[in-house]
């Protein structure tokens, strides 16, 4: 067995896991009208078909007060029982143990859809949600410890195999633990013990609803990294104070809270995988139930080193399964190399959900619809040209092999990737060239001829008399008309494919709000040039947000000097003389105008279709299909989306 120590079997109450990969509890945004759907049960199918020791389902309300967002489960009304069948059915067919979530998210939530007030243990409000809340009196207390139990009563008639208790990054029961948030005076605030009495009241109310069968656990923030927030000397007491119990089988980490640091709860690529395992570390010194590491595990190879090491002894692998949902079933096989890595690139999975929308991923485009059954193919064998090597030619290449068609990809560079590979060469994305070598490895797998170096032209197409052609040759950069003719005006793409090379002062122009300007800005810094990025939006990257980027980002172009200018506007080109490129940039709130001088100016600006091979083919005896940035210019999630689409659809 090459992963000997994830691979193995572990004891967690009286079951017994197959493995030590657990699929940690996350929102997928698929419940309809507070109850779990056909969705639900196909995604968590989809991971224990793929090998999942141990599946814990997104959080489940335990308290009509608690509607946070639109599609939450409710677990505390009785119809979800039937609901929950289904899915508990369907993982146990396949292997896995599955647990419940239970949670009330409390003072980290919003009255928008209960219209009621929200519970927290003190008014102390969100910096998120910002609304004050009310403070929960005795009766309310044992209201919400009785909503845990009867959610746990509902699981178990369900079909789950026990329930886990969050108490980490969006919680009331954290909320109490919390000195930043419990302000109280009574038997519920103050010292440490007073603080973990809800939660121990918790505990001990589910196991009564559960009874000694069923597994318990019980998820911890071990850093919340705020101030007088929780730390984690007071994290390992809790921690002894749950086993001291005897109620729980099982402790599970997490760090951060799910709004002043939320963007370390999901780190992204910048971040160092394992970076949160000093807490499962610091706890599992302390006591002797099982602990579960979270941080940014992709691959099985560093989750097998964090168990050798003696940091935890199961690990949470959320978007490496959302990404594969055969990561565990691979890793069994000896095949990790045939494992679609996460990208970490948090555009799909975070950023969907926190729009509301369903959860997707950048990797793999039916995650979120594994319920969407997909047709069949028109017919076996078609023949298919795909002419562009980037993320959605190789997508629609390797899906239409996949399904049977006799595929050849065409590429005019000497390499694949397109864009990601240009992209992946930026500071601090290197891992998003793992999309590439992802989909390449799964173009050989499925018998994908591959031609580089070949200039296509709509002459050699027909004259290979191909069944279905499919366009997805990208786009090329557009020269801003405010930039004249100045050879010291370049695209982002001309820095990070080599063919410019800015030194000294430099601008760089923002209009894309994502990582294309401020990667280049953080590459350009470290080379020792002067960087001011501006942006015509009122924050610089403003969608790096979403991916939880830009508290990372905020810090480096700290640390580098980067300065950023805002709600700018480029006019003009003013002067061009010698080394030196005088910009007319236009404050638009206002309407002043300043006229800053650099060495060079870096546009991260909107791209034009490369389509005219599109448009050669408009009259071709064979079908024809336009995807990706050939179609108009996107992000790498919908070249992936489309290449999939359009190959499904032959």
């Amino acid at each position: 067995m090459t992963y000997r120590h994830l691979l193995t079997p572990l004891a967690l109450g009286r079951l017994t896991l197959r493995n030590r990969v657990v699929f940690s509890a996350h929102l997928t945004n698929s419940a309809r009208g507070g109850l779990p759907t056909e969705q639900h049960v196909a995604y968590y199918e989809a991971r224990a078909r793929g090998g999942a020791g141990l599946i814990i389902t997104e959080e489940h309300s335990t308290h009509p007060s608690d509607w946070p967002y639109e599609k939450l489960i409710q677990g505390y009304r009785p119809e979800v029982v039937p609901h929950y069948r289904k899915i508990t059915d369907a993982v146990h067919a396949h292997g896995a143990v599955i647990l419940a979530q239970l949670n009330h998210n409390g003072g980290q939530g919003s009255g928008m859809y209960s219209r009621r007030p929200v519970l927290a243990p003190s008014p102390v409000a969100d910096p998120l949600f910002r609304e004050v809340p009310k403070a929960v009196d005795a009766a309310e207390i044992e209201e919400l410890v009785a909503g845990f139990a009867a959610t746990a009563e509902h699981c178990r008639r369900g079909g789950f195999d026990g329930v886990e208790i969050q108490c980490s990054q969006a919680s009331i029961v954290r909320a109490f633990l919390s000195p930043d948030a419990n302000r109280r005076t009574d038997r519920y605030g103050g010292a440490l013990a007073n603080r973990a009495r809800f939660l121990l009241e918790i505990v001990a109310s589910v196991r009564a609803a559960l009874g000694p069968e069923p597994v318990l656990g019980v998820r911890l923030t071990g850093e919340e990294l705020i101030e007088n927030g929780i730390h984690l000397d007071e994290a390992v007491e809790v921690a002894a104070m749950v086993e001291a119990g005897g109620h729980v089988d099982y402790i599970n980490t997490s760090i951060g809270m799910a709004t002043q640091t939320l963007h370390l709860i999901e780190g992204s690529m910048a971040v160092p995988r394992g970076y949160a395992l000093f807490i499962p570390n610091a706890i599992r010194g302390r006591v002797t139930l099982p602990v579960i590491g979270v941080g940014r595990f992709t691959d099985p190879e560093h989750a097998d080193l964090a168990i050798e090491e003696g940091h935890c002894d199961l690990i949470g692998v959320v978007r490496g399964q959302i990404a594969d949902p055969d990561f565990a079933a691979k890793a069994a096989a000896g095949r990790p190399g045939d494992i679609r890595t996460c990208l970490s690139c948090n555009q799909e999975c975070i950023g969907r959900v926190g729009l509301g929308r369903w959860l997707g991923c950048v990797e793999n485009p039916m995650a979120g619809r594994e319920s969407v059954l997909l047709p069949m193919p028109r017919r076996l064998g078609l023949r298919v040209c795909v002419v562009g090597g980037g993320p959605a030619g190789l997508q629609a290449a390797a899906t239409a092999a996949q399904r049977g068609h006799r595929v050849t990809l065409f590429e005019r560079d000497a390499r694949i990737g397109g864009q990601v590979r240009a992209a992946a060469a930026a500071a601090g994305r290197a891992e998003f060239g793992d999309l590439v070598r992802n989909l390449e490895a799964e173009c050989a797998r499925y018998g994908v001829e591959v031609r580089t170096g070949v200039d296509v032209d709509a002459d050699l197409l027909r004259s290979l008399a191909p069944d279905a052609v499919i366009v997805a040759t990208g786009a090329r950069p557009q020269r801003p008309r405010w930039a004249g003719e100045s050879a010291r005006v370049v695209d982002v793409r001309d820095v990070l494919e080599g063919r410019a090379d800015p030194g000294g002062r430099v601008l760089v122009i923002d209009e894309l709000g994502f990582h294309q300007a401020t990667s280049v800005a953080e590459s350009l810094a470290e080379r020792g040039c002067a960087v001011t990025v501006a942006t015509n939006g009122m924050i610089v990257g403003q969608d790096l947000g979403l991916t939880l980027d830009m508290e990372g980002w905020q810090s480096r172009a700290h640390l580098r000097g980067i300065a950023q200018l805002t709600d700018l506007v480029p006019m003009g080109v003013v002067a061009a003389a010698g080394s030196a490129v005088r910009v007319a940039l236009l404050h638009h709130p206002t309407g002043v105008t300043s006229e800053p001088e650099f060495d060079w100016v870096v546009c991260a600006v909107h791209q034009q279709p490369e389509d005219r091979l599109w448009k050669q083919l408009s009259d071709s005896e064979f079908e024809v299909h336009r995807i990706g940035d050939a179609l108009t210019p996107r992000r790498a999630d919908a070249a992936v989306r489309e290449g999939h689409r359009v190959a499904v659809a032959l």
